[in-house]
């Protein structure tokens, strides 16, 4: 074996946040904030050519060892829990095969026996010549090589693929019918398109960052874009809420056109102002919270998840309060306005729009706060339902709105016309001829007419 040992004082976390012990091309990176007090030293301890040995007298028929088995150590303490994971980097002897993945493993002590456990470590980055491990305790740890997961996640991932797919296309006719449709630009259409760009750009990059998990940076980077436009999505959704809200409180037949005066010069710092906030927060505090071990998202562990679930719970409350109001102050206004005026059956059509953004967006996030402990079936009716949500907005919005049906038969009509074939317009040649002693005869020949 070969090892690397730092000694640790009060100086530590002046000289760097990181402690750097390096064997060859093994690596180990800790905080010295997260070591325990006292602590003299940390040891990193790589064990060479133990790999081979346990792959031979082990039966490891489905897992294999792919890298050299290494240790850490603190003090004369090996099983100390961290309270935030450190950094192992592992090289493989053989690069990843088709249909494989690597997994981090941590060596577990059962009485006078042991075994191979993902408890405690998970990858975090790396590519078919090595991966990052990211753990809260220390053992000895190595990576081995298994088979990708069953047929369950994989069609998990094409309807997921799909769904997507199909999402994006009906985001990117509502983006268009928006922009195109000047006549009916409002603050509330305004606020659908902001939502939609948002929705389409976190569609996008979501399909995108299942090919990129392996590229640890360009992994991180994505998963704060997702957090980030997933979050300006439901702030868009909260103020479409406000604006409804605001609508309906000062529903009078006089001051209508004066209700509908939503400040436009702070909707757009708070649609993608707060996000920004939440995210440069998460991002300061906790860094290696972006990027999962197999998808490029939030790390689930440690609570970081909730940088997330927190904002998107707090939005759909405050919505679901304006809702209810809402409702509460049209059943008694609808009951002594004319139910023709404009302005009603406006707001009532509003009031649709913003409680199907409610159920489209908040409910499929709900499920998927279910989905762990709901198993396969719940995570199949999240992925189904949240990968339709652009589909959802273009029938709420497009489908569903008959002055964006009429602009679609106009538009159609156009098309049509623009497509019809022209007749071409026949020439009729008429040729006289006399002769000498006779009188006009007719004769016919190809492509023209002759006659007497």
């Amino acid at each position: 074996m070969q090892a690397e040992t730092k000694l640790v004082d009060d100086a530590c976390p002046i000289g760097g946040n990181d402690l750097e012990l390096k064997v060859e091309e093994e690596e180990l990176n800790i905080r010295c904030t997260i070591l325990p007090k006292g602590t003299v030293a940390v040891a990193f301890i790589v064990y060479k050519n133990l790999e081979d040995v346990l792959n031979n007298v082990m039966e490891m028929s489905q897992e294999v060892l792919i890298s050299r088995v290494v240790g850490g150590t603190v003090g004369n303490n090996n099983k100390t829990t961290f309270s935030s994971d450190f950094f192992i980097t592992l090289q493989h002897n053989k690069s990843l095969q088709e249909g494989k993945e690597a997994v981090c493993m941590s060596w577990k002590l059962e009485g006078s026996k042991g075994r191979w456990t993902p408890e405690g470590c998970r990858r975090t980055g790396g590519n078919n010549w090595s991966s990052i491990c990211a753990c809260n305790h220390f053992s000895s740890f190595a990576i081995t090589m298994a088979t990708r997961e069953g047929n369950e996640s994989h069609a998990l991932w094409v309807v997921s693929c799909v769904g997507l797919s199909v999402s994006l296309l009906c985001l990117f006719l509502t983006i268009v019918t928006f922009v195109l449709c000047r006549s009916l630009w409002s603050v509330s259409i305004s606020l659908h398109l902001q939502l939609s760009i948002c929705l389409f750009i976190a569609d996008l990059l979501f399909l995108v960052a299942e090919h990129l998990t392996t590229k640890m940076l360009l992994c991180k980077i994505i998963a704060g874009c997702l957090h980030y436009f997933f979050l300006a999505s439901f702030s868009w959704m909260l103020l479409e809420g406000l604006h409804l809200f605001l609508t309906v409180r000062n529903l009078r037949v006089l001051n209508y056109l004066s209700a509908t005066r939503f400040k436009r010069r702070y909707i757009y710092p708070v649609g993608y102002g707060l996000p920004a906030i939440v995210v440069a927060a998460s991002a300061a505090t906790r860094p290696n919270g972006y990027g999962a071990e197999k998808h490029c998202w939030l790390n689930t562990e440690g609570g970081f998840i909730w940088s997330f679930i927190g904002p998107v719970c707090v939005i759909i409350l405050i919505n679901l309060t304006f809702f209810l109001i809402t409702l509460w102050t049209l059943r008694k206004r609808l009951a002594s306005l004319n139910a023709d005026v404009t302005a009603i059956k406006n707001t009532r059509l509003m009031t649709f729009k913003a409680l199907a953004h409610v159920c489209i967006l908040g409910c499929t996030w709900g499920l998927g706060l279910l989905q762990a402990q709901g198993g396969e079936v719940v995570a199949f009716i999240f992925t189904i339902v949240n990968s339709l949500q652009g589909a959802f907005i273009f029938l709420v919005h497009c489908v569903l709105n008959r002055q964006v049906t009429e602009h679609y038969r106009r538009w159609f009509r156009v098309l049509g016309q623009s497509w019809k074939p022209q007749e071409t317009p026949t020439t009729e040649m008429r040729i006289t001829y006399v002769t000498e002693g006779e009188r006009s005869q007719s004769h016919s020949a190809e492509g023209c007419t002759w006659e007497k």
